[in-house]
Parts: C-alpha cells; structure tokens; sequence
C-alpha cells in the first residue's frame, strides 16, 4: 500500500496568501511561535485548478451550489420542448440523488436556484447525468406539472449511478461529503497539510496611498485614498501525501491512472499558488526545494523538524532544508524504516559553499525527472500488489 510524501521548503516574500475573517494573514501558534500559515483548503484550491488546467488528460471538477441552474439550462439549451419545465426536472433529479432540496431566489432580476451546500462532482459525471434525462424526454415531457409522476419516472432512471461512480480525478483525491445521503461519500486517498513557516512571524502593515489623478492635474494635494493592508514574509514548510491504493480504488480500480493523478497531482501542488492577494503583492515564487518520498509503511510528515523555529540572519531556506533532511533522517532511524525511494529537486545555489551544506544534500534532479522516477517505482509497486 505506497504511499507518496510531497515535502517542499518554499521561500514567500511579502504577501497576504490565505486571509483569515479580519483581512489579516492566517497564522498558527507551533513551538510557543506565532507562524504564517496558509490553509489546507486554500492549497487543494490551487492545485485542483492547476491540475486540471495544465494537463489534457485531467478532466475538470466543479464544486458548486448552482448546480439544479446549471442542468436546467443544458436541459433547456438541448431539449426546447423541456425548457418550461427544466428547472423543476433539474431540482427534482436532484433530490432524487443527493436527497438535497433546492432553493430559488431573485437576484439581479432572474431567478437563481441553488442547493443547500456544495456539490462536489466531475463535468463528465454532470454530462452523464443530463444524457439520461434527455434519453427519457418523452417521459419526462408526459409527467411533467406532477410531481408525483416526475418522481417515478426519476426514479426508473437510477440517475445515482452517473455520480456513484466514474469519479474525476479531483473527487477521487480531496474525497466528496454528502451530509443528507452519506452512501455518495467518497473518502480522500489524499491528505495536504496546512502549510507553516518554519520560523516566527510578526504582521506588518502596508501603509498605501492612491493619488485622484483629476485633482492631481489642479494642483490638489493629499491622497484621493489612503489605507492599510497586512501582510508578513516567510519561509515555509509545505507537505501533502497520496494513498495509492485508496486513490485507485476510487478511480475504479485503475492502477496506471491512479499513478498518473498522483503524479499530476505531485506537480501541480507544487507550482500552484493561492490567489489571494495576488495582484498586491505578486508572490508567485516555487518551492526552493522539493523532496518526493515513495513509502510503503505510513505517510510520514516531517512538520517536527520546525517544532523549534529556524533563526538566523543569513536566511531561512538553507537552515530549513538542513533541518528538514536530518529530521527525515532520524525519524527512520529511530522507528526503523525507510522510504522505497526519496528524490530531490532544488536549484544549484543550495548546494554552493555559501549554503553551508557539505555533505547530506542528496543529488538534485530536475522535477520532470523526479516525477518520472517516482512514477516508475509506483509502477513497480502497485504491479507487484495486484500480481
């Protein structure tokens, strides 16, 4: 049963990633030290939509309340004769399968109808779902304006199936909850750590002006606007871990797809950022060391190593990666175990004499080449699993 680790040690300069309910950076108290923190959520955003949008062969997702809105306008666009009654046909499917009411409201002149909470399912999953009530038009067109009769009819349909199964690769690794019908549930075979620096931080305020460029022109002095924005600069510790089996089991038991979503996944959690924040202050920098562990015992966060804050004048990146390794290290040292394989990618500066490193930085290889020797072990290992 593999595991795969994604360790990454990246460096932030002033930002306001992930805010909490006062607009301030999000922080954690770890070591009797204030620390930046960016949440899990706001990083399994950022990498389910650069996954998706980077690779071809990584269908999309959509987490939505809208969607009875957006069925209903398929169901209307594809089937003219169903357009008065779309909406009604889209709620009641859906209910029919997640047991979820839907709820219209005006806004902007229109009606919006959405459910109760977020549904979590793939575009081709949705698709699925409207070809087979268009297949059923005729019956669909006949009980419309009875409930009763569009509830049979729905219910002949098992419309349950096309969400049941067949998930995107999205679903089958952040997992979907379903609290009115837990037997839709699908349990995550991935799990992504809140990110924290591995030192203490302290907010600090951009004091901002903006000039009114009329009044400029006239000679008026002062600001047109004036105000704050809080932000801090870090050095952090960034960690996420893949259950290969869990992962195909949610795939449909599709090994060599499992292993190429974990891989995707691997990359774009990596050169994925939050967007928050992001036209202020342009933080769009990647991690400053990367380090993928195949595990066949247990996932194993490396978060401890930061447990006593890194100091120094010097930076944070070198210290945090030495103190990372050794942890690495002595972690298996004391239980006893050891990764199938660990590989690393960073930049040549970290292995200069100015770093400090000597010995004990393993070779750097570039993530294209780290991804594919991972991918070839977990070839290996699911292989000999299913053999």
């Amino acid at each position: 049963m593999p595991f795969l680790d994604i360790h990454a040690i990246q460096s932030v300069p002033p930002a306001n990633i992930n805010r909490d309910e006062n607009g301030s950076p999000k922080t954690a108290v770890y070591g009797g030290a204030q620390r930046l923190r960016v949440s899990s959520q706001a990083w399994k955003r950022a990498a389910r939509r650069e996954m998706e949008s980077s690779s071809a062969d990584i269908p999309e997702s959509r987490r939505t309340k809208r969607l009875p809105e957006e069925i209903a306008e398929e169901i209307a666009t594809r089937a003219p004769a169903l357009a008065e009654h779309a909406s009604a046909i889209a709620q009641a499917a859906l209910s029919n399968i997640f047991s979820v009411k839907s709820t219209p409201k005006k806004k902007d002149g229109r009606e919006r109808v959405s459910t109760g909470y977020l549904l979590f399912l793939g575009v081709d999953q949705q698709a699925r779902l409207v070809d087979k009530l268009l297949a059923a038009q005729a019956d669909l067109l006949g009980a419309a304006g009875n409930s009763k009769n569009l509830e049979k009819v729905l219910k002949d349909l098992k419309l349950r199936d096309t969400v049941a199964t067949g998930h995107p690769p999205a679903v089958a690794l952040f997992g979907r909850m379903i609290a009115d019908d837990p037997s839709l549930n699908v349990d995550a075979a991935c799990q992504v750590a809140h990110a924290i620096s591995t030192h203490a931080v302290e907010a600090e305020f951009d004091y901002y002006t903006a000039v009114d460029d009329i009044d400029s022109e006239a000679d008026e002095t002062g600001a047109g606007m004036i105000g704050t924005v809080e932000f801090n600069a870090a050095t952090m510790y960034r960690y996420a871990t893949v259950d290969l089996r869990s992962l195909a089991d949610n795939l449909g038991g599709d090994t060599d797809y499992a292993t190429e979503t974990a891989i995707a996944f691997a990359r774009a959690f990596l050169l994925s950022m939050p967007t928050g924040k992001r036209n202020t202050f342009a933080n769009n920098t990647r991690p400053d060391f990367v380090l993928l562990s195949l595990r066949d015992d247990q996932p194993v966060s490396l978060a401890g190593a930061f447990e006593r804050p890194v100091g120094g004048e010097s930076g944070h990146v070198a210290t945090s990666v030495k103190r990372l390794l050794r942890h690495h290290a002595k972690q298996d040292e004391a239980y006893e175990t050891a990764p199938v394989l660990s590989t690393a990618t960073y930049p040549a500066w970290l292995s200069d004499e100015e770093a400090g490193f000597g010995t004990g930085l393993p070779e750097s290889q570039p993530l294209s080449s780290a991804l594919d020797a991972v991918r070839g072990k977990i070839n290996q290992l699911m292989g000999a699993a299913d053999a």
